[in-house]
Formats: structure tokens, C-alpha cells, sequence
């Protein structure tokens, strides 16, 4: 009896998971975390309004949602100031970049990120048989310069750019960007990653023509509106390029419920900006516990703190270990020089006192490990 018959593609991949998630190490070590400050999750919640509208939606969800998810388009472009025609919600940005995979690469294609850059992408590019180039960091901020150079001499079918960058949380003025729009080569879709744009300093985000063919924005409710659980990302570009989602998207894919409350969410920035402010609170605890232990927090836009542990990586992920040994989850970033850090995601009050109770322990143990 055989099994299913992978393409040669598929089976040239490695079974891999970009994420190890909290749940799955609280498994392996038969109890959970203390504080979850890993997965730069908004753990200040959505909007009560949004709560009380996946409420009332839930009594409909024997009905499927909306495919053409037209409230959330409309209100999402009445938000933005465009058309409908120009916003394609999806099931995050993650799902999001996987359709934009599938509709531009295909096998051999070239595609161009900065090494250490959001490795979810780098999952969607190989998946699809594309052939991913990397320009390294600069000063712990992705390189705009290099990357389009490096376009202009690949002509890639996509250019990959996050502001705020995540895993560093450092971050470009919108200045800077427009100047890189305008250097992306004919044929080339730069797709800007704004993930934490709501976290970011007035002047981030930048002016950008909704029919601009050469960029597109992807945007979430994940992170500024508390709904990282739900899934409900979105698309900004030019219509033609927004049409080409529904070639191959999951027109059910989402919910009644997840656009209830997407729609809730984003009609309330009274609470957005609530969230904003415990996000710059708790960003100042984190860089006063760091520093209290002779660290140093890089300035941040997003909402986590990336942490220099100045040495390297291996003293970086022994303090990472030491840390989940005592019940914090957190994360760093995969790629040297800047793996020599760790990162934290803005906590509670509670979650941030654990942190600077076990923080000294930690250091103190993972300097024990690694002092030959």
C-alpha cells in the first residue's frame, strides 16, 4: 500500500514549524508559564466592545461568513481612506504573504529579504520552490539601501520590508520608505510589513499612492487591537493587484465572528489608544529592568523590547533557557550578530514583576554555562 505522492518539491522540504509555540513547551515541561511574554501578543485584550460583537455574532455562526467580507472592506477602507478596492482582508498577515507567495513565485523565482528578518516569509518562499536572497542587517534595523540594490540587480519577483522590523522592534521613517518605493525596479512588488505600525512614533508609516502598483501593505488586528487568536489580517495595494487574491484565496476563510469583531475593533480607538499607552508603560519597565541588570534595551516601536545581553549568541540562548526554566516564555532572534539578543513582549505589571525577580537568577546561571 503507498501513501499520498508529494510533489519532488514538497518532499525535498523539511517537516519544520517556524514557531515553537508557549503551549507546546509548557507540554514538554508538565506546567505553565508564569508569564507569557514571547509571541509579542497584546495581552491587554481587544476592545469590550469587540468582545460583546463576537458575542452577538456567536448565535450566527452556524451561517458562513461573508465571503466577500464586504462590512470589513468597507469599513477598513473608510478607515484607511480608500475603496474596497484596494483592501483584501485574510486569515492574518501569515496567510496573507502565503496567497502573495503563490500568486508571484514559482519555482526558481527570486526573492529578496534581510537575513534574520521575519522567517515565517522565508516558509512561504521555499514552499513555493522560489529561490530566497537575504541582505544582512545594519546597525540592528533592516538595510533599505541594500535591499534595493540588491534588487535592482535580481529583479526580484517580491522585496520583503518590515517597519517596525520584528525580531529587533527598531524601525524607519516614513521618508526613508518612500524613497525605497521609488527605487523598487520595474517588475518587483515590495510588500511592507506593518504589523506594529500602531506602536510606532507619528512620521513611521509612510505616504503611499493606493494605486501604486510597485508596494503592497499588509496590517493586522493582531497585535494594536488584541485579536492575535482570531487571525484577521489585512492587504493594502493597487486593484489589480488586490483582485488577483481572490484567484486563489479561501473565500470562506473568514469568519462570521472574526469579522464581527474586526469591525468592532476598529470602529473603537478609544481603546486602540488605551492599549497603546500600557504598550509605551510597559516598553519603559522592560528597559528599566534591563538596565537594572546591565543590559541594554534597544529603543523599540513595536510591542516587545529587544535586549542586547552583550556577548553572543550562545550566552543570549542560555539566558533564554535559564528564563523558561523559571517560568517566563520569551523569544530571540535566530540570526547573528543580532541573535547576542533576547526579546520581550510588553506584560501586566505581574508579568514584568516575575520578570525582574528571575531576571538576575537567570543571568547568573547562564553565566555559569557558558564562562568557558
Amino acid at each position: 500500500m503507498t501513501g499520498p505522492r508529494f510533489t519532488p518539491l514538497v518532499d525535498s522540504l523539511p517537516a519544520t514549524v517556524p514557531f515553537v509555540g508557549p503551549e507546546t513547551q509548557e507540554r514538554r515541561m508538565g506546567r505553565a508559564f508564569a508569564a507569557r511574554l514571547g509571541a509579542n501578543e497584546n495581552v491587554f485584550g481587544p476592545s469590550p466592545k469587540a468582545i460583546a460583537a463576537m458575542a452577538e455574532a456567536a448565535s450566527d455562526v452556524w451561517m458562513y461568513g461573508d465571503p466577500e467580507t464586504h462590512h470589513l472592506r468597507a469599513a477598513l477602507a473608510a478607515h484607511l481612506g480608500v475603496t474596497p478596492a484596494h483592501v483584501m482582508p485574510g486569515e492574518g498577515i501569515d496567510g496573507l504573504l502565503g496567497l502573495l507567495v503563490r500568486l508571484t513565485v514559482g519555482p526558481g523565482d527570486a526573492v529578496l529579504t534581510s537575513d534574520g528578518a521575519y522567517p515565517t516569509f522565508n516558509f512561504h518562499v521555499a514552499g513555493f520552490g522560489g529561490t530566497l536572497h537575504k541582505v544582512p542587517y545594519r546597525d540592528d534595523r533592516e538595510d533599505p539601501d541594500a535591499l534595493i540594490a540588491a534588487a535592482k540587480e535580481l529583479r526580484p519577483k517580491l522585496i520583503y520590508f518590515a517597519n517596525p522590523d520584528n525580531p529587533m522592534g527598531t524601525w524607519h521613517k516614513a521618508a526613508t520608505v518612500e524613497r525605497m518605493i521609488d527605487g523598487v525596479p520595474e517588475g518587483s512588488l515590495l510588500i511592507l510589513d506593518e504589523a506594529y505600525v500602531e506602536f510606532a512614533p507619528e512620521g513611521t508609516a509612510p505616504k503611499v499612492d493606493p494605486d501604486d502598483p510597485r508596494v503592497i501593505r499588509m496590517r493586522t488586528f493582531s497585535k494594536g487591537f488584541g485579536m492575535a487568536g482570531l487571525r484577521v489580517g489585512y492587504a493594502i495595494g493597487a486593484p489589480g493587484v488586490i483582485a488577483a487574491f481572490d484567484k486563489v484565496r479561501n473565500h470562506f476563510g473568514l469568519g462570521r465572528i472574526a469579522q464581527a469583531g474586526a469591525i468592532a475593533a476598529l470602529a473603537d480607538q478609544g481603546w486602540l489608544a488605551h492599549v497603546q499607552a500600557e504598550v509605551a508603560a510597559a516598553r519603559d519597565r522592560i528597559a528599566e529592568i534591563a538596565r537594572a541588570n546591565q543590559l541594554s534595551p534597544l529603543p523599540s516601536a513595536t510591542n516587545f523590547v529587544t535586549i542586547d545581553c552583550g556577548r553572543d549568541g550562545a550566552f543570549a540562548r542560555a539566558v533564554l533557557a535559564q528564563l523558561v526554566e523559571r517560568g517566563i516564555f520569551i523569544r530571540m532572534p535566530f540570526v547573528a550578530p543580532m541573535d547576542r539578543c533576547i526579546r520581550i513582549s510588553s506584560g501586566r505589571p505581574e508579568d514584568l514583576d516575575r520578570l525582574a525577580e528571575v531576571l538576575p537568577a537567570a543571568l547568573d546561571a547562564a553565566a555559569g554555562i557558558t564562562k568557558s
